[in-house]
Formats: structure tokens, sequence, C-alpha cells
């Protein structure tokens, strides 16, 4: 009697699942089908691309974009990019635009990246001046320049003559180790600056000595400084005193700063020292 209850109890329960699973079939069979998602072929970085990078076609792989998340102007057709150059490092599966890319007729490497307006200047650097190999692409430093107008050592005088540049390269590299950002020794630093921070750059770097200072990317501020010379190190003498502005009958007069003391030179074996003359009233 008990097998003949349990027998009915399972024949019970496979009808039952049969009948469930025939509703469930029955059920999905008559929903409309979900209507696929419109897409657009879209060309993408296959691999990381370099700034300057001239693009080659196995640089490039085309991927169903959904249309509804299309980036503006992205390009479809591959003919568009090979041998283009790009203005911007690119990460793999990043969709290719035109805001990335340079003229046709431009071509590849560093001059595409020169913004219009700029030019891109390049100064001997050692260690020292580098930073300890700090100052990489893509960086921003104030350049500091060390001359004598006069010739004279008295006059040596060091002032930032540049403030917040950036780094176009580092020797022949245009684009920064992102994973490892470790420092490169480098002979030569290239500099982004416009036609009279060339000047200025130039005669800095061939009439005096310049050092390059490394800066935070976030700090925009550009300080004025006045200079300093060998004898203001030691406290022989004053700061520069600024220059007064004032109102004559409405109109502005600039009085001019008042000049140094006269100073003399006194060596005492291999010392020298400088001290203020000062004159009887």
């Amino acid at each position: 009697m008990t097998r003949v209850r349990m027998f009915v109890i399972l024949l019970l329960a496979v009808t039952a699942g049969t009948l469930f699973a025939c509703g469930t079939y029955k059920y999905v069979q008559t929903q409309p089908a979900a209507a696929a998602m419109p897409t657009r072929p879209v060309a993408v970085a296959a691999a990381d691309l370099d700034l300057g990078a001239s693009i080659t076609r196995d640089d490039i792989k085309v991927v169903d974009w959904p249309t509804n998340a299309m980036p503006a102007n992205a390009i479809g057709n591959p003919a568009e990019l090979i041998g283009r150059g790009l203005i911007m490092p690119m990460i793999q599966n990043e969709p290719f635009l035109p805001m990335k890319l340079a003229s046709k007729d431009v071509g590849a490497g560093l001059p595409p990246a020169i913004t219009p307006g700029m030019r891109a200047v390049s100064v001997k650097v050692n260690e020292v001046i580098g930073v300890a190999g700090y100052v990489l692409p893509g960086t921003r430093v104030d350049v500091v320049a060390t001359v004598s107008p006069t010739q004279q050592p008295t006059d040596m005088t060091s002032k930032v003559i540049l403030t917040n540049v950036q780094v176009l390269a580092a020797g022949t590299k245009i684009e920064r180790d992102t994973e490892r950002n470790k420092p490169i020794a480098v002979s030569v630093v290239t500099l982004l600056v416009d036609p009279s921070e060339a000047e200025k750059l130039t005669l800095a770097a061939t009439e005096g000595k310049i050092q390059l200072a490394l800066r935070n990317p976030l700090d925009k501020e550009a300080p004025s400084t006045h200079g300093v010379r060998p004898a203001m190190l030691v406290g022989m003498a004053a700061a520069p005193v600024r220059v007064i502005t004032r109102t004559v009958t409405g109109k502005p007069v600039t009085a001019p700063a008042p000049p140094p003391d006269p100073t003399v030179e006194i060596i005492r074996g291999d010392k020298r020292a400088h001290e203020v003359v000062r004159q009887e009233p």
C-alpha cells in the first residue's frame, strides 16, 4: 500500500512539472521578440598609441558601436585614418576622433603636437638642470636664467624668466611612460613657448646659464620676482626697491627706484667681500 501511494505522488509531481514547463514554453513563444539595438561601425585603437604616432592599418580595428551612445564625430572608415599623426595619446579600444588627429598634410611626429602660434625650442640640459631626470614630456617647468648684463661677476643675476612652460619632449621621447613614470636621463629638453618666450629662452641659454624648476601641474600661479645677485645672498645689498607710481595733475607718473649704494670689492687671500661705501652728508 505504501509503495502504491509513493508511486501516485511521484506521478502527480511529474505531471505537474510537465504541465508547468509546457505552459512556460508557450508563454515565452507568445511574447514579441526584443528589438535588436541599432549599431554603427566605429574605428577604435587596436592598442595603446603614443602622441605623435603615425597611424597604420594594424593600429585600427572596427567595432559595432550602439548608435544611442555614439561619440560625436566618430570615424568609421579606416581609410580616413591611415597615415595621419596623433596629437593626443590614445588607449586601447578608444574611438578615433578628429580632435585627436593631425591634418592629413601635416604628417606625424612632434610638429603636429605644436599648437598654432606656439614654437618648440630645445635646450641643453644635464642631470641637475633637468631636475634629476624628472622633467618628462607633459610636465610643467619654470625657467631660471643666470646671466651678467655687464659681464661683471658682481652683476651676475638669477631670475625666473619663464613660468608654467610645458615640456614637449625629453630627448627624442614625446610620450611619458605613464605606468612607471620613472626619471629619464636626457641631454636635450624641448619646451613649448610662444615666439617672444623663444627669444628669451634662446638668449638666456646662449649668454648665460639656465635651470629648470619643476612645477606642480595644478599650480597655475605666475609670481613676479626681482631676481637675486651674489651680494644679496649674504645680505650685503638690499633687494631692489619697487617702483612707486603716483599721480601728478591727474596724470600717472612713475618714479624710478633709487640707485643702489656704491660698493667696493675687497680681496683677502682667496676670499672676496663687498663693502658699501657710505658718503658723508
